[in-house]
Order: structure tokens, then sequence, then C-alpha cells
């Protein structure tokens, strides 16, 4: 039997959907304003950009379920 971890769910559940939240405003604005500011953006730079938004959906998405539900129904 592991020992009880002693983690606050409520806060790590937030703060991962703000994370994800935040990673996704930053691709969606780097996609809308980039090429306002300097014209075509080079294929690395959109591709990090849609990287972003993906992961920001992904985390946004499945971290406050592990962490809302999964982490505390297993302790």
């Amino acid at each position: 039997m592991a020992p009880t971890r002693n983690m606050d769910y409520a806060a790590w559940t937030k703060n991962s959907f703000l994370l994800g939240v935040g990673l996704l405003t930053i691709g969606a604005l780097g996609h809308i304003v980039g090429p306002a500011l300097v014209g075509q953006l080079e294929g690395w730079v959109s591709t990090l950009l849609l990287d972003l938004e993906i992961l920001g959906v992904l985390i946004g998405l499945i971290a406050p379920l592990v962490f809302g539900i999964v982490l505390p129904l297993t302790e």
C-alpha cells in the first residue's frame, strides 16, 4: 500500500487547466497576429504554434480529469 500523498488536487486541477488555456491562447494568437506583424510565418514557427494549440487542448481536457477525478479516487 502506497503512503497517502498530501496533494492539493483542486490547485493542481485549476493550474493545469489554466496552463492548457494559456498554451492554446498563445498558439491561436500567434497564428492570428503573427502574419499581420511579420508577413508569412516560417514553417517551423507555424508548426510550433500548431503544436502549442494541440498541447493546450489536450492538457486542458485531460489534466482536470486526471487531477480532479482519477487521482482523488485512487487515494
